[in-house]
């Protein structure tokens, strides 16, 4: 289920897309690779990278949700295409529930995007209606900012400076996928309808313009055919990165007293 990158306006596809979808995949896979080698192994190296990179993380992850977002609009098959991630989503569930049960993942980046492509499948006929404009981008990008606290309780900047949720919202588990994690809840991955909708639907607004083949010239230009690649791929690498990153620290594990 490649995302589409190529606009209906005759102008081809849209790499410069690609490739920041493929620099995301590339910065996810080397942060899954810390978390395994460091956490799961017990490796001090590990930890220390996964720590160091961790601030990073939120920008690689609303990098590969905004794009697709943006792919979201050059493409009429967002029900299926979101009705088919989901499968694979709760797929991922279930094999992670039964070989990694301390790593499971409930409510991760591929249920997430299976939610947004089908709501946006819904959306989409009233959404091509408006024309551009910067505006509903920068209110979602305001938007998540203010929200990005709901999963810890509270709205704004931080604990100490934002506005408390009231805590009946965090009473019920079943409500995690919405932003409200309650007791019980547990996901090694996870990404929440607040706050990362609002990028998600950024993508959307500023896909107007790709729909439109309004990006610059040198987005329909191939720049680093690797990250186009990565890019192009980026389910299947996502799907298979973590078996693959579990194998190599395997084979790594004997040497991991001389890697501390």
């Amino acid at each position: 289920m490649p995302e589409s990158s190529t606009a209906p306006n005759g102008r081809g596809r849209i790499y410069l897309m690609d490739e920041f979808r493929g620099f995301a995949v590339f910065c996810m896979v080397f942060y899954h690779g810390f978390y395994t080698f460091g956490y799961l192994f017990g490796n001090e190296i590990g930890v220390y990278f996964f720590r160091f990179f961790m601030p990073a993380e939120p920008f690689f992850a609303g990098m590969f949700l905004f794009i697709s977002g943006v792919a979201s609009c050059l493409t009429h098959s967002n029900l299926r295409r979101g009705t088919k991630l989901l499968a694979v989503a709760l797929g991922v569930t279930l094999v992670t529930w039964i070989f990694v049960p301390e790593d499971v993942i409930t409510f991760g980046v591929l249920h997430f995007l299976a939610v947004c492509m089908i709501l946006f499948g819904f959306l989409k006929p009233y959404a091509d209606r408006f024309r551009f404009s910067w505006i509903p981008v920068i209110a979602c990008f305001a938007l998540y900012f203010l929200t990005r606290g709901v999963p810890r309780g509270f709205l704004g900047c931080g604990p100490g400076f934002g506005i408390p949720l009231p805590g009946g919202l965090y009473t019920f588990a079943w409500l995690a996928p919405l932003g409200f994690p309650g007791p019980g809840f547990e996901s090694s991955d996870y990404f929440p309808i607040l706050p990362w909708i609002f990028v998600f639907a950024a993508g959307t607004f500023v896909g107007k313009l790709a729909k439109a083949g309004r990006f610059p010239e040198i987005a329909y230009r191939p720049q680093v055919p690797i990250l186009s690649w990565f890019g192009r791929h980026a389910l299947v690498l996502y799907l298979f990165h973590q078996p693959v990153i579990y194998g190599l620290c395997l084979l790594l594990k004997p040497l991991a007293p001389y890697l501390s």
